[in-house]
Order: structure tokens, then C-alpha cells, then sequence
């Protein structure tokens, strides 16, 4: 192992007076900032830290989580002597996940929002522990976390205590895309093992850094889906020899709901040029999923926004327990650590999302159904031919897939901890079902990109608009037209892959 390939382009500061947004998060990530602390931040932790300390000093009574048990064993008090042993037992006790690991961008994701979290000097963590955090985010050693767990309710436990194991030299981590003992990684990058004073292992894993992180990645993600789909429908939109009045602006004024708006603005700006849309057109109508898609897309981009604001709220807050006010003299217990508004708002976000793909697979169905003088199953000699005819199956496979993933988790709740949690977000399975859902997303805009651009090219001479014109010379380089049935998977990944990449 070595780290000469850890490259940092820029650095990016933590505050405690600034909030931070999931633009500047993407922009971290994208540019592979590196984290440092400011100088408000590191004293705001000290002070914090000294004023627990002090307390512990000259308080008697029990408090919370710091010298008693946890969950239904709050009334067991921990003596002096024992406090550091607690919460490393804590950490241990903890670590049980199961199922798949969390995704290294998912992680790294954790990484920063919890640090973001301890900076504002509610959670009397030691700064060194914070720092190690740090190191683990800037020298890309990313903790072995497993997506099953997590009520999230008392905080993301399980898998905040894996993104914690290794400060203690603990668990496992993900390293040059290696998987290693954290102790063989710590040893060889000379850093030492973090020992917990009292309380911070539980402001470790208390908070919501699970649920935030996959939020915010599939935020970004989100943001990203909406453009393609406008971009993509506007192709099929083409494709289908579509008119262009329902997207006209009086229309939507007089119903101005902000993605609607959007999203008709976005289809005549791909669509500007076009000699097919100028055509004279025999259809009176086009079919919904066409006459539809400010509507419907722009639905979609009104609940992204608003997901948005939630979980910039999130990110921006202190979500461990007990929260520690110097300032008060006063350390309280409470529940900031609940994820009922991440919980909604995530299933609330796949709901969204999923529609951006239903919609999309009934213009897939309408482009190879045979009309608008389009050869069924866009090829020649169907019969013979099979051509598109097996995308669309796969296509409606994944729909129905995403609705299943639909079912809300956040109306969920089963009691724990002997009836002391008795109530819980199920914010976690929302997280991981939401991740799901818009990677399902992005595979059925990209089946419908293969369609729409091979019907494009039944409609030659006549050209689109310049810019879908030049987005589809790239395409063509990477996957031909099908003239005649070959191996369509290879040609459904290839797309995928192009998707992913291409500039709206």
C-alpha cells in the first residue's frame, strides 16, 4: 500500500457560521477537495469539550448516555473509572450491520456530514477525534459499512458505529479499492488509534449521517435525471414527429407551478430548429406521455426541490444525543436525532423519481408501436426482425420494480430497545430503496435515449435541433443504428455508460 497517488486540487473549509449546500457538497466531491476545520470550529469544540469535562468534575447526578447505559439501560450508572470503557464498548456493541456495503461515494458522503455535525461544538467530542475523521475523509481510507441496520430513530447506529470502528483501529476499510484490516491502514499511514473520552461515543453514532448521505447523492443524482429526461424527451418528442403547442408558455402561465414551467421552457429550448417539429403534423393530439411532460416532469422537480430544503436543513444541524450548551450550563436529552422528516422526504423523493421513469417507459411503448409511419419495433423487416421489441420488456420490468420500491418505509415503526425507542423513522430502508430507485432511473431514460434516437432516423432527411443533432452524432460514434436484430444488451450498456456522461 501507499498514498502517492492522493491528490488534493483544492480545500475546502468547515464552518460553523455558514451553512453549507448540496451544490457545494457536489463540488467537493467533484473536484476532490480536501476538509480542514476553521479556526471558530476548533475553538467552539475545545470549549465545549472543556466545559463537559468540568462538569463531570463537580456534578453527582446521572447523565444521560456519559456515565449511565443506553437505550433501556439509561438507569445504569457507569462508574468514573469506566467511562472511556463505555464507549468504546459502545462502538463495539454496535457495529451489526448486515447486507451489501454502503458504496465508497456513500461513505465518503457519511465522512463529511458527520464531521459537518461535530463542528458545532454541541457534541463535546474530543478535536482529535474530529481530525481523525479528517484524515480518514483526505486520505481516502473509507470505513467498511453495511447498508442493513438502521431504524433511524436513535440515530444511524450500526452504520455510524462501522464509519466509527475505525478510529479505535477497528473494523475494516476500503483503501486504494482494496479491502483492509483499519489497523493494517492507520499503522501504515502512522496515525495512532483514537481514545473515546466520555460521551463521544455516542455523539459518534447518534445522528443521521446514513440517511443524509444517501439523500444528498441521490439529490445530486436527482438534479442531474431531470435534465436528461427533459433532454431525453425531447428526442422521443421528435422521434414521434410530437407537437410543439403544449409546451408553449401561455399555457403554463396560467398553471406557473415552478417545474412546469421549467421543464416546458427546457423541451422548446432542446427543440429550438428542429425541421421535424416544424413540419406540418396530421395528428390533431399527441398521447400523454408526450402532451404531458411539463406536467409530469415538472411535478417531479417541485418535490426535488423541496427535498432539497429539507435535507439542507439536515446536513446544517446537530443531530446527536445528549446535546451538550456550554453557553446554557445545560446538557439535554432529546431527539434530534430522529429521521421522520428525512424518512418522508426520501420516500416522498422516490416517488418523484420513479415517475420520471414510468413516464418514460410509455414513450418507449408509443415510439415502437408501429405508428407516426415508424416500423414497429423500430427496425425493418419486423418478423424477421425483432428489433426494439425486448428493451420496452426490460423497461417495464424496471418500472414495476421501482414501484414495489415505492412502498413508503417512513409509515413503518417496530419498537426496540425494550420499549424505550418506540418509535422509529425507518429513514434507512427509505435511503437505500430511494438509492435504488433513481440507479433504476437513469437505466430507463438511457433504454429510452437507444429508442428515441433510432427513430430519429426514420425521420432523414428532416433534421432535429442542432443541439440534439450534435448530442446524437456523438451517440452514433459509440452505438450504431440497428438495421438488422444483433445483441441488444450490449447495446442497452453502452448507452447507459453514455447517459451517464453526456452533457445537457
Amino acid at each position: 500500500m501507499n498514498n502517492d497517488n492522493i491528490h488534493k486540487q483544492t480545500t475546502f473549509t468547515i464552518r460553523t457560521d455558514k451553512r453549507i449546500t448540496i451544490k457545494e457538497i457536489q463540488h467537493i466531491i467533484e473536484t476532490n477537495a480536501s476538509l480542514e476545520l476553521s479556526g471558530e470550529a476548533k475553538q467552539k469544540i475545545n470549549a465545549c469539550r472543556d466545559y463537559l469535562d468540568q462538569k463531570m468534575a463537580s456534578q453527582k447526578e446521572p447523565i444521560y448516555g456519559i456515565n449511565t447505559g443506553f437505550g433501556s439501560l439509561c438507569n445504569v450508572v457507569i462508574p468514573d473509572g469506566e467511562l472511556e470503557q463505555l464507549q468504546t464498548n459502545l462502538v463495539m456493541s454496535h457495529a451489526c450491520g448486515m447486507g451489501d456495503e454502503v458504496p465508497v461515494e456513500i461513505v465518503r458522503l457519511m465522512l463529511l456530514l458527520k464531521v459537518q455535525s461535530l463542528s458545532y461544538g454541541k457534541s463535546a467530542v474530543q478535536l482529535k477525534t474530529i481530525e481523525r475523521l479528517i484524515d480518514l475523509y483526505n486520505l481516502k481510507v473509507y470505513p467498511i459499512i453495511y447498508q442493513q441496520g438502521s431504524l433511524g430513530a436513535s440515530g444511524d447506529l450500526a452504520p455510524l458505529a462501522h464509519l466509527s470502528l475505525p478510529l479505535l483501529g477497528m473494523g475494516e476499510v476500503n483503501y486504494q479499492g482494496n479491502k483492509y484490516p483499519a489497523s493494517v491502514v492507520l499503522n501504515q499511514l502512522g496515525l495512532e488509534p483514537i481514545k473515546l473520552k466520555s460521551k463521544e461515543g455516542l455523539a459518534l453514532l447518534n445522528g443521521t449521517q446514513f440517511m443524509s448521505a444517501y439523500g444528498v447523492w441521490c439529490l445530486i443524482k436527482a438534479n442531474r435525471l431531470n435534465e436528461l429526461a427533459d433532454f431525453i424527451g425531447a428526442i422521443s418528442l421528435d422521434g414521434f414527429d410530437g407537437r410543439i403547442e403544449p409546451f408553449k408558455d401561455n399555457i403554463h402561465i396560467i398553471r406557473p407551478h415552478n417545474g412546469q414551467l421549467q421543464t416546458a421552457r427546457a423541451i422548446l429550448r432542446n427543440l429550438a430548429g428542429s425541421e421535424i417539429l416544424a413540419q406540418k403534423k396530421v395528428q390533431v393530439q399527441d398521447p400523454y406521455s408526450f402532451r404531458c411532460i411539463p406536467q409530469v416532469h415538472g411535478a417531479t422537480k417541485d418535490a426535488s426541490a423541496y427535498v432539497n430544503s429539507v435535507f439542507e436543513t439536515e446536513i446544517n444541524s446537530v443531530t446527536d444525543n445528549p446535546t451538550v450548551f456550554p453557553e446554557d450550563d445545560e446538557i439535554i436529552s432529546g431527539g434530534n436525532f430522529h429521521g421522520q422528516p428525512l424518512a418522508i422526504s426520501l420516500d416522498f423523493l422516490a416517488i418523484a423519481m420513479a415517475e420520471l421513469g414510468n413516464i418514460s417507459e410509455r414513450r418507449v411503448y408509443q415510439l415502437i408501436s408501429g405508428i407516426r409511419n415508424l416500423p414497429a419495433f423500430l427496425v425493418a423487416k419486423p418478423g424477421l426482425n425483432s428489433g426494439f421489441m425486448i428493451p420496452q420488456y426490460t423497461a417495464a420490468s424496471i418500472v414495476s420494480q421501482n414501484k414495489q420500491l415505492c412502498t413508503p418505509a417512513s409509515i413503518d415503526s417496530i419498537v426496540s430497545s425494550n420499549g424505550q425507542e418506540d418509535h422509529v423513522s425507518m429513514g434507512a430502508n427509505a435511503a437505500t430503496k430511494c438509492y435504488k430507485v433513481i440507479e433504476n432511473v437513469e437505466k430507463l431514460l438511457a433504454i429510452e435515449m437507444l429508442n428515441a434516437s433510432q427513430a430519429i432516423e426514420f425521420r432523414r432527411p428532416l433534421k432535429s435541433s442542432v443541439t440534439i443533432e450534435n448530442v446524437l452524432s456523438d451517440f452514433r460514434k459509440l452505438i450504431p443504428f440497428v438495421k438488422d436484430d444483433k445483441v441488444m444488451y450490449q447495446e442497452m450498456e453502452a448507452t447507459l455508460q453514455f447517459v451517464k456522461t453526456m452533457n445537457v
